[in-house]
């Protein structure tokens, strides 16, 4: 495969940072976006806030005119956040859909004169909670499901165009994703009816994380998609377990798949 021009936000930490040290490796001219300068990166870096429009609209100027074009977006940034939706403020939910779905909304729009031109490839980092709805973390979940329509549409437009459209969906990797989550609770000396619940499934969700696989094995899922002439709507990564969930989703009945979920989802 030839060398592509790689815009990837998030690049510095997390999955991201692991797909932007694979893809450099492989020899592309990776430009790694995030919103704090990255000094010890090998490749290209900018610095971008993706909850910003002058930003990104300035980040992709200038990866146009220091590469003179962009062959695939890669939307990585992300945060993730926990708690009861009863406890969960209006500016915290929005706060979590506008990086996790409007940051890759803004890139992948401001970028799409470009990858028209070159037929590239459009990647959104989703998630399995974007298909199975994670207890406690309503509005992360939320914002990946959004991804996932979002990415469904965008894929029967720009198809005409050349251009291909793909949603990866990892399970449980060892990232500093986990460290940086924000948890919100009932206000102080409020009774929090679901403080126990909360407790358990964000442990059992952070056990799993912390037990989770080498996030180098998203960044190899990728790198097969920017090689394909016709890559997938979606590719689920990780352990057989978790990636099975979403065919038992689609393929059982609601409440078996209620049952057979419950357990691993620490409710």
């Amino acid at each position: 495969m030839s060398p592509q021009v790689v815009l990837l936000t998030g690049a510095s930490s997390g999955i991201g940072r692991s797909c932007a040290e694979h893809l450099h490796a492989a020899g592309h001219r990776v430009v790694g976006a995030s919103r704090r300068d990255d000094p010890d990166a090998a490749w290209s870096t900018i610095t971008m806030d993706v909850t910003d429009d002058d930003s990104v609209a300035a980040g992709i100027d200038r990866v146009l005119e220091e590469h003179g074009r962009i062959d695939a977006v890669v939307a990585c940034a992300g945060w993730g956040l926990a708690g009861a939706v009863e406890h969960t403020s209006i500016p915290d939910a929005r706060a979590q859909l506008e990086t996790n779905f409007f940051g890759a909304v803004r890139v992948v729009t401001a970028a799409l004169p470009s990858l028209r031109s070159s037929r590239g490839k459009v990647v959104l980092m989703s998630s399995i909670g974007g298909v199975i709805a994670i207890p406690f973390q309503a509005y992360y979940s939320a914002s990946k499901f959004a991804l996932e329509g979002w990415a469904e549409a965008l894929a029967w437009e720009v198809r005409p165009h050349g251009v291909g459209v793909t949603l990866i969906e990892p399970g449980n990797f060892r990232t500093g994703f986990t460290g940086s989550r924000h948890t919100v609770g009932a206000a102080p000396g409020e009774p929090d009816p679901y403080a126990e619940a909360c407790a358990k499934a964000v442990a059992l969700m952070e056990r799993d994380e912390q037990e989770g696989d080498d996030p180098a094995k998203v960044a190899l899922a990728l790198e097969k998609v920017l090689r394909a002439r016709r890559p997938p709507l979606r590719v689920t990564v990780g352990p057989l377990d978790e990636r099975i969930g979403p065919m038992a989703k689609r393929l059982l009945p609601y409440r078996l798949f209620e049952a057979a979920a419950a357990s691993s989802l620490g409710v």
